[in-house]
């Protein structure tokens, strides 16, 4: 007697009656074994109770990043099984990626049928993709630190005011491993939201040496305001691997470290000027 060949279970989420019933009768009709979820409770419901080869989830359903709680539960209790994703809004590279971190794939609505059951047979046949890395803010920030100096430098020499005060980069850019070390810091050690930022004897001292250097407290202003350019350019060059988690508040931690280092910095400078050069002694 011949053993009937199991079909591959799908579970279909999506909020859309028209397509999840198209999709459901062409992927029945391919083969597949197939059920199917309005909502993201019945989708839990079904993953918590059965096991799955394929999920195949609209990612707005209907609020925006539905699908991926979705793909984290089906992660979490079917680890084999491959996740898709369809979305009618994949544009942004960035975005693009950050869904990546958890499914295995995104699909373009709307879903080409023969595509699509191309595209699952394929997938099962390979298998889940591996599991990507991800890491926190503080990590990616201190790994890049001499890249994210060296596009701070680039800024620099193309802005034509800050540029007007010649100096060497090792000149120019000295007070910024002291700055990257306390930034990463705290973000390690993260303050109740609220609190003033520590004080940086390093920020201080940046600020005398700066008016001694010649420049202008809108230079100051502006060589400040490039760091943050620059240090958000990093993480958006990293987006593919940090941890979503602790991006919001990273991203205001780092805002606020840098501001209050300018103002720490501003006011050393201030006074500096105030106190302008001691009297020459007869």
């Amino acid at each position: 007697m011949t053993r009937a060949i199991a079909k591959p279970k799908i579970l279909l989420v999506d909020d859309n009656d028209a397509i999840r019933d198209s999709l459901n009768e062409v992927l029945e009709h391919e083969g597949f074994e197939v059920f199917t979820a309005a909502t993201v409770n019945d989708a839990l419901k079904l993953i918590g109770s059965q096991s799955f080869d394929v999920l195949l989830s609209d990612l707005h359903m209907p609020d925006p990043g539905d699908g991926l709680t979705v793909v984290s539960a089906m992660r979490h209790s079917n680890p084999k099984a491959v996740t898709l994703i369809s979305s009618g809004y994949p544009d942004l590279e960035e975005a693009a990626a950050a869904i990546l971190l958890q499914a295995d794939q995104i699909l373009v609505k709307p879903l080409a049928t023969k595509a699509l059951v191309k595209t699952i047979r394929q997938r099962l046949k390979e298998g889940v993709s591996p599991p990507r890395v991800s890491d926190n803010v503080a990590n990616i920030l201190e790994q890049s630190a001499h890249a994210t100096i060296k596009d701070w430098l680039k800024r620099v020499d193309e802005d034509r005011m800050l540029h007007a005060v010649q100096m060497d980069n090792k000149a120019r850019s000295s007070h910024l491993p002291d700055l990257f070390s306390e930034l990463v810091h705290r973000l390690r050690y993260p303050l109740p939201m609220g609190t003033r930022a520590l004080t940086s004897r390093a920020a201080v001292r940046h600020g005398l040496n700066r008016q001694k250097q010649g420049y202008t407290a809108a230079m100051l202003v502006e060589e400040s305001r490039m760091l943050q350019v620059s240090i958000f350019q990093t993480l958006q060059d990293n987006l593919h691997r940090v941890d979503f988690s602790s991006l919001l508040i990273g991203v205001m931690v780092i805002a606020d470290e840098v501001d209050s280092q300018l103002a720490q910095a501003m006011t050393s400078y201030v006074s500096e000027v105030k106190a302008g050069p001691l009297p020459i002694e007869a």
